[in-house]
């Protein structure tokens, strides 16, 4: 099959791009590399994937729509994976008009390209910053998601107000995912995984908000592309609905659903600093700050609808994770210049 990939540059894209390209699929890769970070890091991650003769790169924005349209028209997809998007809850206190530009109007430009080309399924990556501080744990797909933090969380939670419009107008098969902080090798540097190996190496201080009462439902990168994988071929239609009303989101108006993407397994954010000195064999030096703007105080998956539809969750330990980042870190921070 041939997958359209937005943001194969970023930490999601490139790991999905690559797994489908082992197991033989065509894979055109869109991202406009933008520097929100290292951008070093994302030339890496395509320059990993250009070893594979079925990938196919396409450097352009998303807001860029007749380069979107040239790519999508030479690729001719099968199904369409939307992963591509200005990321990061506290980078959109400070630039909230790039969320915009990015993940609604680059997201309405896919939803009219994945018509035009009818595409088989439409894969849209949403976000657990969608649930917001909801009290009641875990967060259910059924659940009420109308207060966002967080523009970040707005502009996701009205991507997917606009596909289930799109979807039910033209019959496009679409599913929505939503993040559980997702981490692992190639991770994203603005991440706390990546922040805290990183000062911990350079003997520098970690900054832990929320004076260290936050809980977050951590999810392993490989655990999430299988995640991904198998619900690309669960397309959304009456012929798959969950028979269980309290945890299936396919919707009565259209073929599209929502799923959680987390294994339900929250751990403290004390704990995790914990799990990373083990892996470094070192402690941290710690400076305890407030909770940030936007942060919410915990995320915490239902899987049930994952379940249900793959007979898969995540379930890829913190402990054997973090290692798995902390040995590519150790591997690669040279090449991304950074001192060792």
């Amino acid at each position: 099959m041939h997958y359209f990939i937005t943001g194969t540059a970023g930490f999601i894209g490139f790991h999905l791009a690559r797994r489908l390209l082992q197991d033989g699929h065509q894979v055109t890769g869109f991202d406009g590399l933008t520097p929100y970070y290292n951008v070093k890091l994302k030339h890496m991650r395509h320059a990993a994937l250009a070893q594979f003769p079925s990938f196919t790169p396409a450097i352009a924005m998303l807001e860029d729509r007749e380069a979107l349209e040239a790519a999508m028209d030479a690729a001719k997809p099968d199904v369409l994976v939307h992963l591509a998007a200005q990321a990061g809850v506290r980078y959109s206190l400070e630039n909230p008009r790039s969320y915009l530009s990015s993940n609604v109007d680059g997201s309405w430009n896919i939803l009219e390209l994945a018509g035009k080309h009818k595409v088989k399924h439409l894969m849209l990556a949403s976000t657990s910053s969608i649930y917001g501080a909801n009290p009641d744990v875990p967060f259910r797909e059924t659940d009420r998601a109308d207060e966002p933090l967080t523009i970040y969380a707005a502009t996701k939670k009205s991507m997917e107000l606009m596909a289930h419009s799109y979807s039910h107008l033209y019959k496009l098969p679409v599913t929505a995912f939503r993040f559980f902080t997702v981490y692992g090798p190639w991770g994203r540097p603005d991440m706390a995984l990546f922040k805290f190996v990183k000062n911990m190496l350079e003997d520098q201080p970690i900054e832990i908000y929320g004076e260290g009462k936050m809980s977050r439902d951590f999810t392993y990168i490989d655990d999430l592309v299988e995640s991904i994988v198998r619900l690309s071929a669960v397309i959304p239609a009456e012929g798959n609905r969950v028979g269980d009303t309290g945890v299936e989101t396919l919707s009565h108006q259209a073929p599209f659903r929502v799923v959680n993407i987390g294994g339900g397994q929250p751990v403290s954010l004390m704990d995790f600093v914990q799990t990373v000195e083990h892996a470094l064999g070192q402690s941290a030096k710690r400076t305890m700050l407030p909770m940030q703007k936007g942060d919410v105080p915990r995320t915490f998956a239902a899987p049930d609808l994952l379940v249900a539809l793959t007979g898969y969750k995540p379930e890829t330990t913190l402990d054997k994770g973090v290692k798995a980042f902390v040995e590519w870190y150790l591997e690669a921070r040279a090449d991304m210049e950074i001192p060792a």
